[in-house]
């Protein structure tokens, strides 16, 4: 293999990790040929629920040539978000561990902008964008693809060496590099995901119903929760932890490093009285800059009434 496409590979991969993410991988920009049937089948029996975005730029979605001209590789990049700090008052709405500190689309994005300018800096006119959770891409395939980790029975990425509770992320250049090989399944017989699903999304191993999904449920979606999930929804109010957190890999989980998500102590004490009396001003005071500003207030009011009726 040619000595600067190695050189370059080990200067990204030295940054990525100087930058605090966990993981780097990296794959040849191609079409992603097995999960173009999967993705179909799944849009085709409407699993995916409300989120039509899901069925836009199919094409994009399965190529990354499309959303990047002339792209040769797809950087993929695990952030840690684990904590082993919880909401103090075990009868209040829950809230899912990745949106106890900053929105991670912002702390991501400043690291992944870094990266691509040091890129440049360093190896000069690399064309490329980043992505955080913000296009069209899928992001596990990538992952498990470049040997960060294999897709689960819970359908999110799992790593033999720190669980699953992290972000995914994707650097797309004009550049050739090493490219790594997928791992394999390390699920084995185990079901305790599908076991432990409170509202049974996890409808075979490997495949999710979407609409079924509390963090969907939560978040995506923008109508009333449909009555057929009172008193499924284990008292979450912003998204859902149990398939992970039921997960034996995920007993190598490690306390993150990054700051800007360090748990907001206003969030983890909030009693069960605060949050059915949350007020406008308190949500936008407590949740500044928090991923749970994506349901909006009158989103996570609809939330927890559900909750309590």
């Amino acid at each position: 293999m040619d000595s600067n496409i190695q050189n370059n590979t080990k200067l990204i991969k030295d940054k990525a990790k100087e930058l605090g993410f966990i993981s780097c991988g990296i794959s040849k920009a191609d079409f992603l040929e097995e999960e173009a049937p999967r993705l179909e089948k799944w849009l085709n029996q409407n699993l995916n629920g409300k989120m039509a975005y899901m069925e836009r730029n199919f094409d994009k979605r399965l190529d990354p040539r499309l959303l990047v001209p002339d792209s040769k590789s797809v950087i993929s990049l695990l952030f840690n978000y684990y904590t082993n700090k919880k909401q103090e008052d075990n009868q209040s709405p829950k809230v899912s561990t990745y949106a106890f500190g900053e929105d991670y689309h912002f702390v991501i994005k400043r690291k992944l902008k870094e990266l691509m300018n040091y890129i440049k800096s360093e190896i000069g006119d690399v064309g490329g964008r980043v992505f955080v959770d913000s296009a069209p891409i899928m992001e596990k395939a990538w992952a498990s693809k470049s040997g960060l980790g294999w897709i689960g029975k819970n359908t999110n990425l799992i790593s033999k060496k720190t669980g699953s509770f992290f972000f995914i992320a994707e650097v797309i250049v004009d550049l050739e590099l090493e490219y790594d090989s997928p791992t394999t399944d390390h699920c084995g017989s185990c079901t305790k995901c599908i076991d432990a699903c409170p509202t049974e999304a996890l409808i075979a191993p490997y495949q999710i119903d979407g609409s079924k999904c509390i963090s969907y449920l939560t978040i995506e979606l923008k109508d009333q929760i449909p009555n057929e999930f009172k008193d499924k929804m284990d008292n979450w109010a912003f998204g859902c932890d149990v398939c992970q957190t039921v997960c034996p890999w995920n007993r190598f989980a490690n306390e993150h490093e990054e700051e800007s998500f360090t748990p907001k102590e206003e969030l983890l004490k909030m009693t069960k009285n605060e949050w059915s009396e949350i007020t406008e001003e308190v949500f936008d005071k407590v949740f500044k800059n928090s991923a749970i500003k994506r349901t909006k207030f009158d989103g996570l009011k609809r939330n927890i009434k559900f909750l309590k009726s």
